[in-house]
C-alpha cells in the first residue's frame, strides 16, 4: 500500500543534536508515520521537499512510562528518520535567521 508524500513526513525535528548533523554531515530528521519504510521515506522527501536524498536510517523510539501520584500512563511510540542529502543539496525548510 502506498501511503500520500505528505502523510508519510509528519514533521521536522529540530534539536542541537539535528542543527549539528544538519552543517557538518548535510542531514536532516522528521518524525515519519509508524508504518512508513525506508523507500517510503524517501519517495516522499524527494517529491515534497524537492531535493535529492542518498540514504534514510530509521531510528523506533518507545515511549516511556510515566506516573503522576497514582495514575501511570505511557507517552507514545516514535519513529524518526536521518535523511543524507546528496552534495550540494539544501533544505530551505532549515535555512533560517
Amino acid at each position: 500500500m502506498t501511503r500520500d508524500p505528505h502523510q508519510v513526513l509528519l514533521r521536522p525535528l529540530l534539536t542541537e543534536k539535528m542543527t549539528e548533523l544538519k552543517e557538518a554531515q548535510n542531514k536532516v530528521c522528521f518524525l515519519v508515520h509508524p508504518w512508513s519504510n525506508k523507500i517510503e521515506i524517501k519517495r516522499a522527501a524527494e517529491e515534497v521537499l524537492k531535493v535529492k536524498v542518498e540514504a534514510v536510517h530509521i531510528i523506533n523510539t518507545k515511549g516511556k512510562r510515566k506516573r503522576l501520584g497514582r495514575f501511570e500512563g505511557k507517552r507514545a511510540d516514535l519513529k524518526k528518520a536521518i535523511l543524507t542529502l546528496k552534495k550540494g543539496e539544501k533544505l530551505e525548510l532549515f535555512e533560517g535567521v
